[in-house]
């Protein structure tokens, strides 16, 4: 197959494009970039857009060598027997280098389809994991990875809140994006008052409480993370049927959004985890 040269190619347009969210909620498709995310995308089975005929845009290299890049990225055996059941286009490494959304790029990239994402939150599970416009697409993503981790397969997000299909949420969660249902919405207080219908209880956490987050029962429960710079909202932590604060023993007052989401969904998992 011969080497995309050009900028101008209409496959070499279209990925520079998704680069941009307004492109990537009109078509539909995202871009993974990297070993580990491919690696991740087959094994989950996610829908990989095929562009003629080839799952994978790769460097100017023979993908059956052990190496994707010319800085020499060695390829674990296994992931490589794996990746080469699948076929891969060719583009030059300054091709790449123009594509890439990475400093250091290992040479490989495929445009994935979102899955039609069921807008029905599930109700069955002990917790509901919400975002209230976390705008960092690094703590969004470290967020989902967490969420994955304790074995939740939703999360809810308001409208405000980064772009899960952005590159950077996208390497930082490993992989979870294939597996966690992203449920946006355009009001969070009136789907707040649906989960309260369904019997879960709202958490908020709060400098302005004596409880702590392990005097609380994580059964049934919404725990909400705020904003980076504003917390939770007013109007919901109005609606807060429990506050609670992370103990902390040093001068700082508060965490990083995804530190105070993983210590909080961890006691969750504690809990579940002693009975």
């Amino acid at each position: 197959m011969q080497t995309i040269t050009s900028k101008d190619n209409e496959l070499i347009k279209h990925i520079r494009k998704l680069k941009d969210k307004k492109y990537r909620d009109e078509s539909n498709e995202y871009v993974v970039e990297g070993v580990k995310l491919v690696e991740e995308a087959v094994k989950e089975n996610a829908k990989i857009n095929k562009v003629d005929n080839a799952e994978f845009i790769c460097g100017d290299v023979e993908f059956a060598f052990d190496e994707l890049t010319t800085r020499t990225y060695e390829i674990p055996t296994h992931i490589m027997l794996e990746i080469a059941r699948y076929e891969c286009i060719s583009v030059s490494n300054k091709i790449f280098n123009i594509i890439t959304q990475v400093t250091n790029p290992q040479g490989i990239m495929a445009i994935i389809e979102k899955n039609a994402q069921d807008a029905q939150i599930d109700y069955t599970q002990d917790i509901i994991v919400v975002l209230d416009d976390v705008q960092d697409p690094g703590n969004l993503g470290t967020i989902l990875r967490t969420v994955d981790s304790i074995g939740l397969n939703q999360i809810i997000v308001s409208k405000g809140t980064a772009d899960a299909f952005n590159s950077k949420v996208v390497r930082s969660t490993m992989g979870a994006i294939f597996r966690i249902k992203i449920i946006e919405v355009e009001n969070l207080v009136q789907e707040i008052k649906k989960m309260k219908k369904h019997h879960f209880k709202l958490m908020v956490t709060s400098l302005q409480t004596k409880n702590s987050i392990y005097d609380i029962d994580f059964n049934k429960k919404i725990i909400i993370i705020g904003n980076e710079a504003n917390g939770v909202s007013k109007e919901i932590q109005d609606m807060a049927d429990e506050k609670a604060k992370i103990p902390m023993l040093g001068r700082t007052e508060s965490l990083n959004a995804s530190v105070a989401a993983g210590v909080v969904m961890y006691e969750y998992v504690r809990q579940k985890l002693s009975k």
